[in-house]
């Protein structure tokens, strides 16, 4: 294929975990970030040069450990291929370090922007499978790039992912809490413990489970009881200031249950279309009680995933 010299990425928000589907469940939101990536000339003095705009822009690093150009390098180097000289402009809409997926919607914008700039080498699969091994894990990056909701199980001994489209009933509404404090992913996973008994893994796949079909019928018993969790939620309660408060204020305005979104500090209320706007009053206004300034907003689900421009 003929070389491209501009490409935009945009790249939807996730959120993951839902509950008991820890490190392999995740949904696309339609909250979003654009990576756009030009060619410069092979001339050109600067090999990197790299400008963004939207919120938290500040705080995006601006030179060759930006994440979105580890990707990019990471393809090219799968390829066996030298990365041409670029110009990377971000407009950043998802908030860093809040449990939306930010550093997965940079891994697929880096990772999609430089497979279209080679001109498509790389099949959807594969590049995802490059998601996955950048990210970790694969609970944010396969919902950035393909939207939805999507369960991923891995495939010893091949190492390969099968990956599962879980139907979303028109009825539930994803409520995001996302407060004005973050909190990293790395000091997330450190309150975790090592091992779990037993029943707390048997209490996690039924709920599972169960999570599955709620999703796909809307069925209230099912969601309320399906979105508990014993893996990561008890132990990382403790690091969100406010979360009982915020809890019981968005199941008293009508939501079926809430949870972490990501390793959090956002928390995810799941509702119906009814009562969506008393949840986000809810618990913005129990959020004010702790001193929490949060932006909180009904969402849709995204269903396109990344999206390429040329």
């Amino acid at each position: 294929m003929p070389e491209t010299s501009t490409v935009t990425v945009t790249v939807p928000a996730t959120t993951a975990n839902l509950g008991p589907g820890f490190d392999c469940i995740g949904a696309a939101l339609s909250l979003y970030n654009r990576f756009q990536f030009s060619r410069l000339e092979p001339s050109a003095t600067e090999k990197l040069k790299i400008t963004v705009t939207g919120k938290e822009a500040a705080k995006v690093k601006t030179d060759d450990s930006n994440l979105a150009y580890q990707a990019f390098l990471k393809l090219y180097d799968r390829l066996n291929q030298s990365p041409p000289p670029v110009a990377i402009h971000i407009d950043m809409q998802v908030p860093l370090a809040r449990g939306l997926g930010s550093s997965a919607t940079a891994i697929v914008g880096g990772l999609v922007g430089a497979n279209e700039l080679a001109g498509k080498p790389l099949s959807q699969v594969e590049v995802m499978q490059l998601a996955i091994e950048l990210e970790g894990h694969p609970d944010n990056v396969v919902p950035a790039l393909l939207g939805g909701c999507r369960l991923a199980a891995s495939n010893t001994p091949s190492g390969s992912w099968e990956i599962c489209d879980i139907p979303w009933h028109p009825n539930i509404v994803p409520v995001v809490a996302i407060p004005d404090f973050e909190l990293s992913t790395a000091e997330a996973r450190k309150v975790l413990p090592a091992d779990y008994s037993k029943a707390d893994a048997i209490f996690n796949a039924a709920h599972l489970g169960l999570l599955v079909r709620a999703l796909e019928t809307g069925n209230e018993n099912w969601l309320r009881c399906a979105l508990q969790d014993k893996i990561h939620q008890p132990y990382r309660q403790s690091l969100i200031k406010g979360y009982e408060g915020v809890q019981q204020a968005a199941l008293n305005a009508g939501a079926y249950e809430m949870v972490i979104s990501g390793a959090g500090p956002t928390l995810l209320a799941l509702t119906d279309v009814a009562n969506a706007v008393a949840v986000e009053k809810g618990m913005a206004a129990a959020w004010m009680e702790f001193g929490v300034k949060a932006e909180v907003r009904a969402i849709g689900l995204d269903t396109q995933g990344a999206q390429v421009s040329l």
